[in-house]
């Protein structure tokens, strides 16, 4: 199992030339890089050439290729723009020669101005008051260890405690629409950067299988592949992890072997702290 430690080690990003940096990966058991990974390291790399006065208010990422976990990646760091009100940097992950990702970034500084949100869901429980996604799939371990065994092919130190689990032994298709919170196990170091690290690092999880919902009773890994497209992600106030936070999801259309996932961040006092949006593809897979 991960710990804190291990993931803010392995996203953390090593200078070896000006604006040029290269890190490692984690071995995930579906034999890519996960996605979230490489949007985080690109956002720390674009950290590293940005002013400390300012923060990361959005990004947008497009995968273009599935990264090999047993690479180094390199990000190249574009300094697009450095203006007196926004700092704008394009980054490029890459594996020998070959782009397997790309995103631009834009940093600025918080100022007056208009204020409102969105309110959280009123029919949200409070975290107290659900279960784990692990105590959920202890159901599983003598009845069908296979199943319990899957759930916990690779931990991080994420736990999720969802409204409505689903039923991993008899699916049933339902709306595509879920609210989960969600909360890193053990102590998050404080400032902005650090959280928007780790937000964006746990950001791709949950996202696109939202769209699988309506689906449930035909879908499978075995029978379909599933990959991120791209992901863009907005953040609108400073928020700590050290407690959860709501990520509330929809996936509006699903179309095409596409899929758009949507969602919301929300801490335990209601505000809105961030935004995401994903596209993912979800096609069957040749035989």
């Amino acid at each position: 199992m991960y710990t804190v430690l291990d993931i803010l080690n392995t996203l953390e990003v090593n200078q070896v030339e000006e604006c040029v940096f290269e890190a490692s990966s984690f071995h995930t058991p579906w034999g890519r890089v996960y996605g979230g990974q490489v949007l985080a390291q690109a956002l720390q790399a674009a950290y590293k050439t940005i002013p400390e006065d300012r923060f990361c208010h959005s990004l947008h990422g497009y995968f273009i290729l599935g990264g090999k976990y047993d690479i180094p990646i390199r990000y190249e760091v574009d300094k697009i723009r450095n203006g007196g009100s926004f700092t704008t940097r394009r980054i490029v992950a890459k594996q020998g020669d070959n782009a397997i990702f790309n995103m631009s970034a834009s940093f600025s500084k918080n100022r007056d101005g208009f204020e409102h949100q969105f309110d959280i869901p009123e029919s949200v429980e409070e975290p107290d008051n659900l279960i784990t996604d692990k105590e959920y799939n202890l159901r599983y371990k003598d009845s069908h260890p296979e199943i319990y065994a899957w759930t916990n092919r690779f931990i991080w130190p994420i736990e999720m405690k969802r409204h409505k689990h689903t039923d991993l032994v008899n699916p049933q298709n339902g709306e595509a629409k879920r609210s989960i919170w969600t909360k890193i196990k053990g102590e998050v170091p404080n400032g902005i950067r650090k959280q928007h690290i780790l937000l964006t690092f746990i950001s791709d999880y949950n996202i696109m299988s939202t769209g699988i919902m309506p689906h449930r009773k035909d879908f499978s890994f075995q029978e379909y592949f599933m990959t991120s497209l791209d992901h863009a992600m907005w953040f609108h106030r400073d928020f700590d992890l050290n407690d959860w936070v709501l990520y509330d999801l929809d996936s509006p259309s699903t179309f095409g072997g596409r899929t758009l996932g949507r969602g919301t961040y929300f801490d335990r006092n209601g505000r809105l702290i961030a935004s995401v949006a994903q596209e993912g593809l979800i096609v069957k897979r040749r035989k």
